[in-house]
């Protein structure tokens, strides 16, 4: 019987759904669950964890989440220990390793294809919706506009439902303005977005830096806020830069910086578009924006637009 797994989805339900499903159907109902996301922790610590045989209970659930975060080059030495592990795993370990999306081209993704069960975690929102809200009429387009407001995300689609049955519990009815008034819009992440606002900086690409821009200001982001967020980045990038500089690799940035390691490692990947004099120049000049947005009657948009037109 094969206790090892491999999930990839990009929603957390669809993803605790399947891990409780798996959890069922074997004999580890009753065992003790260890979680170790790669985000946050090193894959070292899961690794030392598979290797303890426990003293208080036989059997152990493990979960590796988000593996796709791992560094392949800094942790090629981790790497290999888990697909050894892999070759002979422990009977008495539940190992369940996910991801929000794999890269297929990688080695270690083909790897772990080959010697997990590979489940790609799917629920069909429109179904989904429907049973959510079988006890209620719904007003034609409801379903259709959840649906756009959700982006087809389980997670957010339940708990907009909840949200909605919970306001016309007594009525039993949902109408598309209850949508409207009561549901909120899914974005995409900020920080992805940050990130993605400051590659198209440093690369010079002045029309998508000033989409990416406007498309922050949909997150009710006030300009001076997107100042702050854009100098602490530019500012972990000189920092990030420097250690670089000095030889560091990027599990010592993030134990010296304090930050997660995929954080750390999201950084570095813009750092070789900047040397260490231009980060200090942007700094200084947000620094300005910011003085000028507290100081002045000045149009803090203008300012900001003004900054990447001119980088």
């Amino acid at each position: 019987m094969n206790n090892n797994y491999l999930l990839e989805s990009t929603d957390f339900l669809s993803i605790q759904n399947e891990i409780a499903d798996i959890i069922k159907k074997t004999s580890f109902q009753d065992s003790a669950i260890s979680i170790y996301d790669l985000e946050e922790t090193l894959l070292e610590k899961a690794l030392e964890d598979l290797d303890t045989y426990s003293f208080l209970t036989e059997k152990k659930v493990i979960i590796i989440k988000n593996i796709e975060s791992i560094d392949q080059e800094e942790y090629q030495k981790d790497i290999k220990h888990l697909l050894q592990y892999l070759d002979n795993p422990n009977p008495d370990n539940l190992l369940i390793i996910t991801s929000k999306k794999l890269n297929n081209v990688l080695k270690i993704t083909k790897e772990l294809k080959k010697k997990c069960e590979f489940i790609q975690v799917s629920m069909n929102p429109d179904t989904f919706l429907k049973n959510e809200l079988k006890d209620y009429k719904l007003e034609p387009g409801v379903q259709k506009l959840l649906l756009e407001y959700c982006k087809e995300d389980i997670t957010k689609l339940k708990n907009e439902c909840l949200k909605l049955k919970t306001y016309k519990y007594d009525e039993k009815e949902i109408l598309k303005k209850d949508v409207e008034e009561m549901c909120v819009e899914k974005l995409g992440d900020s920080t992805d977005l940050t990130f993605a606002f400051t590659r198209s900086l440093a690369e010079k690409n002045k029309k998508d830096a000033l989409l990416k821009y406007k498309e922050l200001l949909k997150y009710n982001i006030e300009p001076y806020s997107i100042v702050g967020l854009l100098a602490s980045q530019i500012r972990i990038l000189y920092q990030v830069k420097s250690l670089e500089d000095q030889g560091m690799r990027n599990n010592e940035i993030a134990n010296i910086l304090n930050k997660k390691p995929f954080y750390i490692q999201k950084t570095s990947e813009l750092t070789r578009f900047y040397t260490k004099k231009e980060l200090l120049e942007l700094m200084i000049k947000l620094e300005n924006i910011d003085i000028q947005i507290k100081t002045t009657d000045l149009d803090p948009n203008s300012l900001i637009e003004l900054f990447i037109l001119n980088i």
